[in-house]
């Protein structure tokens, strides 16, 4: 096993972390944890030098916590830094940050969090936070040892990131998520690059992009890229091949649900390390990552010039659903976040073809068509 920096906090994470968010399942039930197939995964892991283990309150219904805190039992505890997180969508209240806190150390069964998060953060969840005076609460569980690194994961835009880190100087690290097609998302690179040059520790979820980056026969524009490389890897590991090469890059999470991918995950992580790959191989992902983004019917950059839309139509939000569908093959999935995640009242058939959007286009994209294209594809039955 490879180890790496971590930002100021002294500790080396094994650049592999056993994240506890998609361990197998029985009957296809996300509360029903396979516990002797999870407890052989991630003992196996730790054997082989997984030493970051990641959790949440809300993973598997309530149940990964539970279940991680028997597993790492028989002397599995202290092996690992244990990281858990503090459930932003449940706190109303300054005294909610001890009642899940103490539910979680029992769950847990452990009197210390080494690495605490506050999940989730984005604008609305930080202004909650810094009204009830988080920073009081977990000092004080700093100073008494319950707590060892005080840190946050992220989803919301870079400025909001920014603003996190300029709000608060006593941060430790931060989860993000981050792949070689998220560059720009979220945090993206930006966010690495400013979070590592403050001393943060950078912990990176969703490496794959859900499973995404790491289907076995991608299609043809993409497998075509990765065959012209001298080194022959399977997709998923050049995704984390590619992360493992960034020196801000701390640990890299992965969400593993066979015993099969924690065996492939860590001869990956066996293989890694800082600017381990030629500039040629950096290329190739570079051209991946174009022969992917050519499979999106729609080359919208979300620059939002196009909003307001006098008729509320959430275009770039609509677009980037429509395009992860057509690109990623993921239909079904599609046509939920977009029935989920938009309001009908903003949804693509509110389009008046006024054409306000397309002047604005830098682009110059054929929005109203593309609205057509998207609302048909999305709203199928």
């Amino acid at each position: 096993m490879e180890y790496r920096n971590f930002g100021k906090t002294g500790f080396q994470p094994s650049a592999l972390g056993f994240g506890c968010m998609r361990l197998p399942q029985l009957m296809g039930e996300e509360n029903a944890i396979d516990e002797p197939e999870a407890t052989r995964m991630i003992r196996h892991a730790i054997d082989q030098g997984v030493n970051y283990v990641d959790t949440a309150w809300g993973y598997h219904g309530g149940q990964s916590e539970v279940v991680l805190g028997r597993i790492l039992q028989d002397g599995y505890r202290e092996k690992v830094a244990l990281a858990t997180k503090m459930p932003s969508w449940l706190i109303e209240k300054p005294e909610d940050f001890d009642h899940y806190f103490s539910i979680q150390m029992e769950r847990l069964q452990t009197d210390r969090i080494d690495f605490y998060l506050l999940h989730a953060l984005n604008q609305g969840y930080w202004d909650k936070y810094l009204n009830y005076k988080i920073f009081d609460w977990a000092e004080q569980k700093l100073a008494d040892g319950k707590i060892g690194h005080l840190g946050f994961s992220f989803h919301d835009d870079y400025e909001v990131f920014e603003r996190i880190l300029n709000d608060y100087d006593h941060w430790d690290f931060c989860q993000i998520q981050y792949n070689y097609m998220d560059i720009n998302y979220q945090a993206g690179e930006r966010g690495l690059k400013l979070a590592a040059g403050r001393g943060l520790g950078v912990v990176v979820m969703e490496p794959l992009k859900g499973g995404r980056l790491a289907i076995e026969v991608p299609p043809t524009a993409v497998k075509n890229v990765f065959g012209q490389a001298d080194v022959q890897r399977k997709p998923a590991e050049w995704a984390l091949q590619w992360l493992w090469n960034q020196p801000e890059v701390g640990v890299v999470l992965s969400g593993m649900s066979t015993f099969e991918q924690v065996e492939l995950n860590l001869a990956s992580a066996s293989r890694s390390g800082v600017d381990h790959l030629t500039p040629e191989e950096v290329g190739i992902i570079e051209d991946a990552r174009d022969a992917w983004q050519g499979l999106a019917p729609v080359a919208c950059t979300h620059c939002e010039y196009c909003l307001p839309c006098p008729s509320d139509v959430l275009i770039p939000q609509i677009f980037a659903i429509y395009n992860n569908a057509v690109m990623y093959e993921l239909g079904e999935r599609g046509k939920r976040m977009y029935q989920n995640q938009i309001p009908e009242e903003n949804w693509a058939d509110m389009c008046i073809e006024c054409g306000a959007c397309e002047d604005l286009c830098p682009q110059h994209l054929t929005i109203i068509d593309y609205l057509k294209d998207a609302h048909a594809y999305l709203s199928k039955a």
